[in-house]
């Protein structure tokens, strides 16, 4: 299963960025980072693959200065897998 990550190294501005996208209609949840993206302790949006689009306009709107970036975190057999989304 792969899933969409909106990574924040700020725990207010990560939620700032879901009530915002909630606000426009994306569904997406607060989930903590994975540990295996190394970013250190943060929280992460999971986004539908499908509003990725519609998020990204959101999100650089936003303007935030802690935003890291957007992973793909994958899981399969049990692991996790992550991948920096250009």
């Amino acid at each position: 299963m792969t899933e969409v990550l909106a990574v924040f190294r700020s725990r207010s501005q990560a939620i700032d960025c879901n009530a915002r996208l909630r606000a426009a209609g994306v569904s997406g949840s607060l989930i903590n980072t994975p540990r295996e993206a190394n970013i250190g302790c943060g929280l992460s949006v999971k986004i539908p693959q499908s509003s990725l689009a519609r998020a990204k306009q959101i999100i650089a709107n936003g303007r935030y200065s802690a935003f890291y970036g957007y992973m793909r975190m994958q899981t399969a057999y049990g692991r996790t897998y992550i991948g920096r989304i250009n």
